[in-house]
């Protein structure tokens, strides 16, 4: 049947779900296994939803289903893709993926840690940045005492390397 001889009121809404964190084609979708333990737990969560939708409108109801379901592939790919990171084998003098880093930035005398981790699981709140964010780059295979260089429009950023974690 042609949409045209459709009620407008039967069209179903599509679902617009919002694109995962940013990982360039051809770029491995490296993990910590803290990082692969909340995909999977996100995982958890969205089903449990599915099962726990309740609504009287069968429509809302089959709309929202679709919305997690669209989650649920996203989410599903970025699982499939993972390759998790085992810490311990990561070379304990260099900063690499995973690794938790203790430097001063600037001629702040304030040290600050950071943590190198997975697109997913990069949150700056919790002082974990993306492997592909530039901070990342500049900071892969730099050991204690190394001075890291960002440079910016109008400046150049030193971070220098105090101490490495993983």
């Amino acid at each position: 049947m042609s949409r045209g001889f459709v009620k407008e009121d039967d069209q179903e809404l599509i679902p617009i779900v919002p694109p995962r964190a940013d990982l360039p084609d051809g770029m491995v979708n490296y993990l910590t296994p803290n990082g692969m333990d909340e995909l999977l737990q996100e995982k958890e969560t969205l089903l449990n939803e599915i099962e726990t939708v309740q609504n009287t409108d069968e429509n809302e109801r089959r709309i929202a289903i679709n919305y997690i379901n669209a989650k649920l592939q996203l989410l599903n790919q970025r699982i499939a893709s993972g390759k998790v990171v085992d810490l311990e084998k990561q070379p304990h003098d260099e900063i690499r993926f995973g690794a938790l880093t203790s430097m001063q930035i600037g001629n702040d005398k304030k040290v600050q840690k950071y943590q190198i981790v997975g697109v997913d699981e990069a949150n700056i709140a919790k002082a974990k940045i993306s492997f592909i964010s530039p901070i990342a780059r500049i900071l892969v295979n730099k050991k204690v005492g190394d001075v890291a260089v960002l440079k910016l429009a109008t400046e150049d950023r030193e971070f220098k390397i105090l101490g490495i974690e993983y």
